[in-house]
């Protein structure tokens, strides 16, 4: 469906541009004061050469003045070294400014690089400690955009906006100064032709930049959009759902137009107006700058020259000036041009820091999960693994105390509630004994997956409490307690790279062997020996080229490798034939010895040896015990197992 929040334009928070050049500064302090200093450099250097200009054309007045009343034969010997020492002085600032901006550009392309390697590694690495809740409630595709459309806008601000935007800022302060110098009447002129330009920028601009904010966002919300109908494709064309898809993507995509369309039309119509103003600004300098030479205004007055009509030194002025008036108004010109890419730039680095500053899943247990042996009849934590493990559980006297992990699961009277307002579990008592097989039933929504949730800390209860070797799990370290829970969910995830890379994954230091065995065990091996490359064939796009069973078989694979004292299976043969079932049960039965497993099924026949079912309705606990025991009172249990074995 389209996103009901489309009209929404989201503000761009107030010290993100502080905050940039702050971790700028942090990450590559002295490079960026480096840079720093070129682009200085390169600002004021670009700024003198009318200075130089100006003393050229004096002289030149000069030398003419001179041939003019017959006080020197030669000019060029009398006057030719000044202006060679000019001409050379303004060369070498042209060289030095060219230098300089090669110099910072260099600097600039490092460090742009640089930052955003930081920061899509804060991103990534911040991500991987936010809660579940986090991804079920933002969409992958805009998650993703962060990482693409944020990170260019971010690129394109550091390595070229904000130091075309210092230089611009700069050469405006110099010239303003130089310019104030030569002339205050012209100064004068300009500064109202700029005061023009700053209230045209802020009308235009100002535009620009709220919809250019808005722009960032719509986009990352049409790539979300697209992926959930790349993923959703099969369910598109069985339902026939085309033209909905389009006309839901028509609704963001316009959206995104319209979004584009008024920032981009503001942004282009700005240029032009400021371009206009500077070349009317340009002609009145020039005309003001006669007016004022032949009337004798101000500085600009130097008398006529010996044997002619014409005011050069008066002129060698004006002409400076009008090139300082250009040079000016192009920097006001950049400023504002720049200021929108800038705009864009903060929008995204909002968006990032916004992904970065999300607050990490909480974890304040203690109680770890460490090797252990035993020694004199008592457990000791090792460093070598033994087998056998141990919650290391520190106390507040400083005493450490150690217990056997035996999977013994405990949840009391527990409520949960994913939004605070409607429960989804009301007063929950499970009880699960070491070995034992406890197996839950229901309808969708019943509260199945959610219980499993709660137990490995996905969500944490409202109310009640789960214990775990007779432990609150909310003193077991997150990390801890979900190592010692083997979890095969309903939809599979494998990931890119080879078949065993997949089921090591529930084992980073496992063997090839024990790999194979735990395949072995799940009843893989037989159709992984017959791929192409066996157990180093490359999966990709989510095991795209295996079947959903297949890869389901796969994912129990890795749970069962990484020897877990419980398991949760969460319809983990929902897509499992019939055949492949029984195969897989065989596996699954020697997976189970001896651990504690939660069974998630719709299908009956897969709970029927289980030591405890547990049938669930709109969150609560109806019935429960063995089959044969729930067969005999004729419950709903019994009216589910005889009328169906399927559960709708």
């Amino acid at each position: 469906m389209a996103n009901k929040a489309v009209g929404k334009r989201p503000p761009v928070k107030k010290g993100v541009l502080g905050r940039v050049i702050k971790t700028l500064f942090k990450f590559y302090p002295k490079m960026t004061a480096f840079a720093l200093f070129f682009v200085v450099c390169n600002a004021v250097i670009s700024s003198l050469p009318s200075i130089f200009m100006e003393r050229v054309f004096t002289v030149v007045g000069d030398a003419i003045k001179a041939v003019n009343s017959g006080l020197v034969s030669d000019a060029w010997a009398a006057y030719g070294g000044e202006i060679i020492k000019y001409m050379l002085t303004l060369i070498g600032l042209y060289v030095f400014s060219l230098i300089s901006g090669a110099i910072y550009k260099q600097f600039m392309a490092i460090i742009t690089q640089g930052y955003l390697k930081k920061m899509r590694e804060m991103m990534f690495n911040g991500m991987q400690d936010l809660p579940i809740r986090y991804f079920d409630t933002n969409k992958n595709g805009d998650i993703m955009s962060y990482y693409t459309n944020d990170m260019d806008s971010l690129r394109q601000m550091i390595s070229e906006s904000i130091p075309q935007l210092l230089i611009s800022g700069i050469m405006v302060l110099t010239l303003f100064i130089i310019m104030l110098w030569y002339s205050l009447w012209l100064t004068l002129v300009v500064l109202v032709g700029v005061v023009i330009i700053m209230l045209v920028t802020k009308t235009v601009g100002g535009g620009a930049g709220k919809y250019f904010v808005g722009q960032q966002k719509a986009m990352g919300r049409v790539e979300g959009f697209v992926e959930e109908m790349l993923n959703g494709q099969k369910v598109v064309k069985v339902f026939c759902h085309e033209e909905e898809a389009k006309a839901d993507f028509d609704k963001v995509n316009d959206y995104w137009y319209d979004q584009s369309n008024r920032a981009n039309r503001y942004a282009n119509m700005l240029m032009p107006i400021l371009g206009n103003i500077g070349h009317v600004l340009y002609v009145l300098i020039a005309t003001l700058g006669g007016v004022f030479i032949l009337q004798g205004v101000g500085n600009v007055s130097i008398g006529t020259a010996v044997g002619s009509v014409l005011p050069v030194f008066g002129v060698a002025l004006v002409i400076a000036f009008l090139q300082m008036t250009r040079q000016f108004c192009n920097n006001i010109n950049q400023v504002s041009n720049q200021v929108n890419s800038v705009v864009m730039g903060l929008a995204g680095a909002s968006r990032i820091f916004a992904l970065i500053d999300e607050k990490s899943e909480v974890d304040d247990g203690y109680v770890m999960l460490v090797n252990a042996k035993e020694e004199n009849g008592e457990l000791v934590e090792c460093e070598e693994h033994t087998g056998l493990w141990a919650w290391k559980h520190p106390h507040g006297d400083g005493t450490v105390t150690y217990t056997r992990l035996m999977g013994d699961i405990e949840m009391h009277e527990v409520d949960f509630s994913y939004d605070g307002e409607k429960y989804v579990l009301h007063d929950v008592s499970v009880f699960a004994k070491p070995g034992q097989k406890v197996a839950f039933v229901g309808a969708t929504g019943a509260g199945k997956t959610t219980i499993t949730n709660l137990i490995n800390r996905f969500y944490d209860i409202a109310d009640g409490k789960i214990r775990y070797d007779g432990i609150n799990i909310n003193k077991i370290k997150k990390a801890d307690l979900r190592r010692s829970l083997g979890i095969v969910l309903q939809e599979t995830n494998l990931f890119t790279g080879t078949v065993m890379d997949n089921i090591r994954y529930g084992k980073l230091d496992a063997t090839d062997e024990e790999c194979i065995a735990a395949a072995k065990l799940a009843g893989a091996d037989d159709f992984i020996t017959r791929l192409p490359d066996g157990y180093n064939t490359m999966l990709s796009g989510n095991g795209a080229n295996l079947s959903q069973g297949q890869r389901q078989l796969v994912a129990i694979a890795r749970a069962a490798v990484a020897d877990p004292p419980v398991m949760i299976l969460d319809e983990a043969t929902s897509s499992i034939d019939t055949r492949t079932e029984a195969i897989v049960s065989r596996g699954m039965d020697a997976l189970m010895q001896g651990r504690t497993v939660f069974v998630i099924a719709h299908r009956l026949s897969t709970v029927k040896n289980s030591d405890v079912i547990i049938v669930l309705d709109h969150g609560r606990i109806i019935e429960r015990g063995s089959h044969e025991k729930l067969i005999e009172q004729k419950g709903q249990y019994y009216q589910l197992y005889t009328g169906a074995f399927e559960l709708e």
